[in-house]
């Protein structure tokens, strides 16, 4: 689990073709001051397994299914990343619950002189995103100033566009998206008991945990 307040910005350092996956070393040397073997790290919001540590760099195996739906498809070395590893049981909770299981890919559209920023919003993401609600963007909580059925706006402080990959975005740049896990919950017990709701079969089709990653 993760909390959305990134720790670090990380640079992507080299990317290498394997079988059905990509290997990614990152160059992060907060979060790798205590990572092992194992342990999950969120990338831009995905929850990625850590299969090596040298130094100051971690290795993740991104597999084609996480590749497919989120932005990591088009990483390069020399990219800067969100960092943030997996929260400790009893820390403070300073954004939100988050699993780092992306639900989709918006784009980045503008930013104003005052920090609002606007991202497209895939329609079939547009539900569970509410004025006032919590929604992570690159992994990074953030709070939903405004919403359509097509996009929604974030009010950016000075701090989060200087220390995450945010400040940096230009338009058209592809954003992950992961909404509030509760409200994914709430629609699928509700949808039975209302009339003429479409029946809920089955998950949103995020991408899957750190531990379904790991070689």
């Amino acid at each position: 689990m993760f909390t959305g307040i990134v720790e670090e910005l990380g640079e992507i350092v080299a990317v290498e073709q394997v079988p059905n996956a990509a290997r990614v070393t990152i160059r992060g040397p907060l979060v790798t001051s205590d990572a092992a073997h194992g342990d999950s790290i969120a990338v831009n919001g995905v929850c990625l397994t850590v299969v090596d540590v040298s130094g100051g760099d971690f290795s993740v195996d991104v597999v084609h299914e996480t590749l497919e739906r989120s932005s990591l498809a088009k990483i390069a070395v020399g990219d800067e990343v969100n960092l943030e590893r997996a929260t400790a049981l009893g820390a403070r909770l300073g954004g939100h619950i988050m699993q780092g299981h992306v639900d989709g890919t918006g784009t980045y559209l503008s930013r104003d002189p005052q920090g609002l920023t606007r991202f497209a919003l895939p329609p079939n993401l547009a539900r569970y995103v509410v004025e006032k609600g919590s929604i992570a963007v690159d992994g990074v909580s953030l709070t939903v100033a405004g919403v359509s059925a097509e996009e929604f706006s974030i009010a950016l402080i000075p701090t989060t566009l200087e220390l995450t990959t945010l400040g940096r975005r230009e338009p058209g740049d592809p954003v992950n998206l992961e909404v509030d896990v509760l409200a994914k919950y709430v629609e699928k017990l509700a949808t039975p008991h209302l009339d003429g709701a479409p029946s809920v079969a089955g998950d949103n089709g995020g991408i899957g945990s750190g531990t379904e990653e790991s070689s």
